[in-house]
């Protein structure tokens, strides 16, 4: 039986298994792609406080914690700002090592997946 340009092929619980894991895999590659850009904008929110701390002349500086603004020294600030900086750092890596596995679990199901139903199948964002 042909159907447009493919042919049937019959799909079994495997392969149903692979389609939706490259489903799921899809999805999170594109939560990935959106927690890694608020990672970045809090990282670059975080650079640009620590550009207006240097240009600052006060000794004391209302520090937000919590919903509550305190009033901490300066080199507390630049040290809290600093452990900050570093753990959004650490969590964007960490994102972007996830990601890169995603997609090249992806490309692997992809790679079977077209091997098996050609262009039965489409896989691609359109």
């Amino acid at each position: 039986m042909q159907q447009g340009s493919g042919s049937e092929t019959e799909v079994t619980w495997e392969d149903q298994q692979n389609i939706n894991r490259f489903g799921r895999l899809n999805t999170r590659f594109h939560e990935l792609e959106d927690e890694i850009k608020v990672a970045k904008e809090a990282s670059e929110n975080l650079e640009d406080a620590e550009n207006e701390l240097i240009l600052t002349d006060e000794e004391t500086i209302r520090f937000q914690i919590g919903e509550v603004f305190a009033h901490v020294s300066k080199e507390e600030v630049e040290s809290r700002l600093e452990k900050m900086k570093e753990v959004t750092s650490k969590n964007l890596e960490k994102l972007e090592e996830e990601k890169e596995s995603v997609l090249a679990q992806m490309a692997e199901l992809k790679k079977i997946l077209y091997g098996k139903f050609k262009d039965s199948i489409n896989l691609e964002e359109d």
